[in-house]
């Protein structure tokens, strides 16, 4: 008997745990009426539940219901993709890829081609660039001599001209920083700084003073020089090799 009364508990037991309506028809408890309250009332608001974001098309929707409210969202940055210094944001110029071309092939040294990069390097908003010679050679660790020479150089070619002692101008066509963010102090505000560049262009051509390989930046004669030391180089080549078949001939 204790055997049969033993089954009938488990039977009802599994009856009410297993039940043939399916669960999704089940009656659930309504949730407690949510209690509106302003945006702006944070005390009222932080007692309240958090209520989820509806689905939406678009994070446009949701700032649309929130008109006077800046929306932001935070995630984890990607790793630095350019370098700079704490406090000092990093700055971007516009570079041509052809003046790089062929300043690798024309200049024989590497002075050159450091300097250029400082220069570059040091350009502030519209291009000008403050650094006196012997900053240049202090960087570069070359004699102020020598920097001065290779600047010479350089200035030659009308990749840059001199403004005045200690400020030098990047010509445009060839390299440009467009705009620079100044970090501000206690008592001086920041500053966002923006030259466009077709305003400094302008400014040059109308200088007549300057040469007119600056006011009218061309990179031709580098690309005859090449084409002419490369003849060159061929002919040396060409007349080795004929002194030594006439040394092997002999």
């Amino acid at each position: 008997m204790a055997d049969v009364l033993c089954c009938s508990e488990i039977n009802e037991v599994e009856s009410r745990l297993v039940s043939a309506e399916s669960a999704r028809r089940r009656r659930q408890p309504s949730p407690a009426p949510r209690v509106e309250t302003s945006h702006d009332d944070a005390l009222a608001a932080w007692s309240q539940p958090i209520a989820p974001v509806p689905e939406l098309p678009d994070l446009d929707s949701v700032a649309r219901q929130f008109p006077d409210r800046k929306l932001t969202l935070d995630s984890r940055r990607a790793p630095l993709e350019f370098y700079g210094r704490p406090g000092e944001p990093n700055a971007f110029s516009l570079d041509s890829l052809e003046f790089f071309f062929l300043i690798a092939q024309y200049f024989r040294e590497a002075l050159p081609l450091r300097l250029i990069l400082l220069l570059i390097a040091c350009q502030r908003a519209g291009g000008r660039i403050h650094l006196t010679q012997e900053e240049m050679a202090t960087v570069l660790d070359v004699h102020r001599v020598k920097a001065a020479e290779t600047l010479r150089e350089v200035m030659g070619h009308g990749i840059v001209f001199k403004v005045q002692r200690g400020v030098y101008q990047f010509n445009p066509p060839y390299s440009y920083r467009v705009a620079e963010f100044i970090p501000g102090t206690e008592t001086i505000e920041a500053e966002y700084v923006k030259v466009p560049q077709g305003q400094t262009i302008a400014s040059i051509r109308a200088n007549k003073d300057l040469p007119d390989l600056v006011r009218f930046p061309s990179l031709e004669h580098m690309r005859q020089a090449i084409e002419e030391l490369r003849k060159e180089r061929a002919q040396r080549r060409l007349k080795k090799a004929r002194q030594r078949q006439e040394g092997a001939d002999q």
